[in-house]
């Protein structure tokens, strides 16, 4: 069994691998093959589910605006209906095709991901994303860093909780090196104290910061509306 890098795990955690033998222009064709099969009964998250599918496969194929496209449809369609989950995989295909509202629509997917229980994979994936496109030397790749460690904590499951905090400590670390020349433990506690992200009543409103800078007030939802459907704890 070959073994993966930490680095490569976190690259690979929404990740959806082709089956053996299948050529990206084969999967292209067979999800297109699909959605035209579909039942005129079919509900409509299922066709954007596919849709979803088709736009991660014209990422890969580099058709980046075909892709943005089609998933930009299909965030409009998973968020009306709730769907929070499929809302953040349509955010983060968006993110990456590389056009000019890319970075809002990260900035978009990682504040659905911080509100809502979706799975943590995507949720760290999403925040990583903010550390690669954030300077070696700002504070908010440390925050993005940190809220990844947290979400990972409290969410993943007891199957899952030690490889994923694994990962995220993995980051957290290579964020502080990048950061501040962190070396060992006893630099990581202190930089965590230093930049306060060892609580998150603290860095959670940072990432919020952070997310307003990435969106530039071009939010596709009322956030107040959302937050205020949220049950009461």
């Amino acid at each position: 069994m070959t073994e993966t890098t930490p680095e490569q795990d976190l690259r690979n955690l929404t990740h959806s691998p082709l089956a053996e033998g299948q050529s990206l222009a084969e999967r292209l064709e067979n999800l297109q093959q699909q959605l035209s099969d579909l039942s005129a009964d079919a509900s409509e998250i299922d066709r954007q589910r596919i849709k979803l599918d088709i736009s991660e496969t014209l990422l890969a194929l580099e058709e980046k605006e075909k892709a943005w496209t089609e998933a930009r449809g299909c965030f409009d369609v998973f968020l009306k209906n709730q769907h929070w989950q499929e809302a953040v995989e349509a955010c983060n295909v968006l993110f990456q095709c590389e056009q000019p509202a890319s970075i809002v629509a990260l900035g978009q997917g990682v504040w659905l991901a911080i509100t809502y229980p979706i799975e943590v994979d995507t949720t760290v994936a999403m925040l990583n994303h903010i550390i690669d496109e954030t300077p070696v030397d700002s504070d908010g790749a440390a925050v993005a860093a940190a809220c990844a460690h947290y979400i990972a904590d409290i969410r993943a499951s007891d199957e899952k909780h030690e490889s994923i905090t694994f990962l995220t400590r993995h980051l957290l670390t290579q964020v502080a090196q990048r950061h501040s020349q962190v070396k060992d433990q006893e630099q990581l506690d202190a930089w965590l104290m230093r930049l306060e992200l060892k609580d998150p009543a603290v860095f959670l409103p940072r990432l919020s910061q952070v997310l307003n800078v990435m969106v530039v007030d071009q939010w596709w939802f009322d956030r107040d509306e959302l937050r205020s459907q949220l049950p009461q704890s």
